[in-house]
Parts: C-alpha cells; sequence; structure tokens
C-alpha cells in the first residue's frame, strides 16, 4: 500500500483545514481511486451522492469532538482518520465493478477491494498531515497485509463500524482503543463528550483470531 502524494496540494492552507473541506475531499478520494485501479487492476464505481453522505457525516462527528488543546491536535488527526473510515464503509460511496483477472483472493485488495481502498484512503491522508502538519511520521503496521487482520476488521466493521476507527490505528502502527473507540481520548485531561449513538464494543480482538 504505497503513499499516495499526489492527493495533497500546494496551496498556504494547512493540509488539516483543507482535508475538511467537501470538494478537497472529493478531488482527494477521487485520484485516491484512480491510485487504487492503476496499482490492483480493479475497478470502481463511484456514487457522488454517498460521498457527499459520507462526508457530511463526517464532519459532524469531527466537530463533535474536536479537541480544545494544540497537545491533542496529533492525536486527533489519526482519530479523525478512523471516523472518515468508519463513514467511508457505513456509506460505501465506492462499489467494485471488475476485479482484475489475476487476483488472488489471499491479498486483502482482493478479498475486500472497497475496504482496501478506504483503508488506504484514510492512512494516505493522515500520514500526509502528520507529515506536513505536525512534522510526524506514520509507521504502517505489518498487519495491514495479514488476511486474518483483514477478515477479522471486516466481520467487526459489518458489526459495528466504529470498530474500523480502531483497526486504522492498527494499521497506523498506534495503539488501537478496542473499547469504545467512537470517542476520541484527551492527552491533556480533558474529557471527550460521548457521540450520540451507543456502540458495543468490538467483539472479535486480533489477538483471538
Amino acid at each position: 500500500m504505497s503513499q499516495a502524494t499526489s492527493i495533497s496540494e500546494t496551496s498556504n492552507v494547512p493540509l488539516h483545514k483543507s482535508a475538511q473541506r467537501l470538494r478537497w475531499f472529493v478531488d482527494a478520494f477521487q485520484k485516491q481511486v484512480a491510485e487504487t485501479e492503476a496499482q490492483t487492476g480493479n475497478l470502481f464505481a463511484l456514487d457522488t451522492a454517498a460521498m457527499t453522505e459520507a462526508f457530511a457525516e463526517w464532519m459532524r462527528a469531527f466537530e463533535a469532538q474536536k479537541p480544545l488543546h494544540d497537545e491533542d491536535k496529533p492525536a486527533y488527526v489519526g482519530f479523525a482518520a478512523g471516523l472518515m473510515l468508519s463513514n467511508l464503509i457505513r456509506f460505501n460511496p465506492a462499489r467494485v465493478a471488475d476485479i482484475a483477472t489475476d487476483a488472488d483472493s489471499a491479498k486483502p485488495a482482493y478479498f475486500w477491494p472497497e475496504g482496501y481502498l478506504y483503508v488506504s484512503f484514510c492512512l494516505n491522508v493522515r500520514g500526509m498531515i502528520l507529515e506536513k502538519d505536525y512534522r510526524a511520521e506514520q509507521h504502517p503496521n505489518s498487519a495491514l497485509e495479514e488476511l486474518r487482520t483483514w477478515w477479522s476488521f471486516r466481520e467487526n466493521a459489518r458489526e459495528n463500524v466504529s470498530s474500523a476507527i480502531a483497526y486504522l490505528d492498527l494499521f497506523a502502527g498506534d495503539e488501537p482503543k478496542w473499547n469504545m473507540p467512537e470517542l476520541f481520548h484527551s492527552h491533556s485531561g480533558g474529557r471527550s463528550s460521548l457521540p450520540s449513538q451507543n456502540h458495543a464494543s468490538i467483539r472479535t480482538r486480533i489477538s483471538e483470531q
């Protein structure tokens, strides 16, 4: 899974601010689709209405827990990327239209094409924002290529879409918060508000596979 550097932009606006704009999101996501199609041979059909819905729901969730303290902002980048992943899975704006003829279903890109696309996008944006705006690096975990992890990820996301937040942390090389992943944990002692929906804890842990 390569870094899709082409989805960044060269304006003076911080990247994390640009990413909060619908036009930027749509353009960046479409570029990610093109890159993933070239990389995997899979072809996707895009639903622009679903893309808009996914972004609108992400913005609502993003604003609901936005941290007040600067020291929390780098961690919130990862959390926000997880929120985006959960909403992409929920609204599913890209559906695989054709799978490569030489597809190996033991590889994540072919086992779950849409999920692979969404994870690629969220990891790439996450990594670029951390690098450009916070001078931090992302170090993806080897679990990113493990089929059993992706099987667990897909099953849990179907049962509780918020679990995608924890899985993105795992894929990004961070410590996942399996319990109530939809709640941002401040590092400055502040308390985050609970989202309006109640979610069950993740049923299956990676260690149990």
